[in-house]
């Protein structure tokens, strides 16, 4: 894949011109009242033509579920309309299980054209080749998706709203690159984990460090001890020859980190194990592989994952910009236990509703009532107006001088990842505010350099 930009498919001949709009920007504490109320509230009860979009993900399988995005999609729908909608315009979401499946995927894509959907919305699915091209063909703009699969950062009818495995990735490496003199990267054994090495290596590039050792395991492994003993022994973790933690050796100075989606705490239980008989090593991974969550199962505190290194998308969960979001989760969600407001595909849900609910209320300031899949698109491309997130992003616009000049991820606008740490058995910010990783990203090394 390379870097070129395909033009943008128009299917229809023409779109009004967006008229200038005032932001309605507020801190978290006037979010809870007057302009806006919470990021997507207008007030308006006025009776327009509901608006159809779709949300998907894979649920009950053996490899990676996503089940609160879909559930944090309705979620947001209850609450907007329980406000009049946007802008009196009623949000109606489909959800579809994506079920980890090529053909369930294209099936998923071919019910929201069929139901006339106007948008796909922070959804997960790996299988883009099989959704991108229902979508495409009808002009439907796939907004704000988790970003795993390479297509949503290449189709331009995609609009991502993070920097997908890549600044994850890169982030990772960076970060690692000021701990460890020699990493390991435990991932899976697919198309998407090919491409992780390269990645992680240009963080570690970026600090002066050589590349990652690369150790495969399966994306559905159930016992990962042979994957945990060949990092181990790659990262110098044999006390006979590297010595120990206690006395200085060098294996206080290596770290493996791990990215196996929903496996990966299945990892970290055999690491758990077999660690007991090496030289503590750090460990590491991404947000989205591993969260709150995994850290109160795995024992907290006192679990391996205590002090791992983590790279996200967004401010950690605890931070007070996700207020309105916790908001609508405990108001409207009514006690659905899918939804985990500290999961990094729950978030993204949230930000790309924020963000659909945002390009609506563009079109209505600038006099269109008929929300369409091509007006839609129209306000993307043009980027009129950039798109406030309420600082869990930076501001968003997708038009051709924004993208980054990523290899094989032409459609990034948004290089910036936070670095988190386990500490006390809980997740906190690493340092304060987003590190840009779009340099990192951009210049890129092989695994041979």
């Amino acid at each position: 894949m390379t870097g070129r930009r395909r033009s943008s498919p128009r299917p229809f001949s023409s779109a009004p011109v967006l008229a200038s709009a005032v932001a309605c920007t507020a801190v978290i504490a006037s979010l809870l009242s007057g302009c806006g109320s919470l990021p997507g509230a207008s007030g308006d009860s006025g009776e327009k033509e509901p608006v159809t979009v779709m949300t998907w993900a894979p649920e009950g399988t053996k490899a990676t579920n996503m089940p609160g995005m879909p559930a944090m999609a309705q979620a947001y729908a209850r609450w907007v309309n329980s406000r009049g909608g946007i802008r009196g315009h009623h949000l109606r979401v489909l959800t579809c299980n994506e079920r980890n499946d090529t053909v369930a995927a294209a099936q998923c894509a071919q019910r929201a054209v069929d139901e006339g959907a106007v948008a796909v919305v922070g959804s997960y699915s790996q299988f883009g080749r099989s959704f991108m091209s229902p979508l495409e063909i009808k002009g439907i703009p796939f907004i704000g998706g988790y970003g795993a699969s390479g297509e949503e950062f290449q189709s331009p009818l995609s609009y991502p709203v993070n920097g997908g495995p890549a600044s994850l990735l890169a982030g990772n490496g960076r970060q690692l690159a000021g701990k460890c003199r020699r990493v390991a990267l435990v991932r899976p054994d697919t198309i998407q984990g090919d491409q992780m090495p390269s990645l992680l290596n240009s963080g570690l590039h970026n600090g002066h460090r050589p590349p990652a050792e690369d150790i495969k395991a399966p994306e559905d492994g159930t016992d990962y001890s042979s994957q945990v003993t060949r990092a181990l022994d790659r990262v110098g973790a044999d006390p006979s020859v590297y010595g120990t933690a206690a006395d200085g050796g060098k294996a206080a100075d290596s770290c493996v980190t791990a990215s196996l989606g929903d496996h990966t705490d299945t990892f970290f239980d055999a690491f758990r194990r077999l660690q007991e008989d090496s030289p503590r090593v750090h460990v590491a991974s991404v947000l989205g592989s591993v969260g709150q969550a995994m850290v109160n199962r795995m024992g907290g505190s006192s679990g391996p994952l205590e002090g791992a290194y983590l790279t996200g998308w967004y401010p950690v969960s605890s931070d007070p910009r996700w207020g309105p979001m916790r908001k609508v989760v405990d108001d409207f969600a009514f006690n659905d236990n899918r939804i985990d407001p500290a999961d990094q595909g729950v978030q993204t849900t949230w930000i790309a509703y924020t963000v659909l609910r945002a390009l609506i209320e563009q079109l209505d300031d600038a006099g269109v009532e008929d929300i369409t899949r091509h007006a839609l698109q129209t306000a993307l491309d043009d980027g009129d107006h950039a798109i406030d997130t309420g600082g869990l992003t930076p501001k968003l616009r997708w038009r051709e001088t924004d993208m980054l000049a990523v290899q094989n991820f032409p459609r990034i606008v948004n290089g910036m990842v936070t670095y988190q740490v386990v500490r006390d058995g809980e997740l906190v910010a690493a340092q304060d505010g987003f590190v840009n990783v779009t340099k990192t990203m951009e210049r890129g090394v092989t695994n041979d350099e």
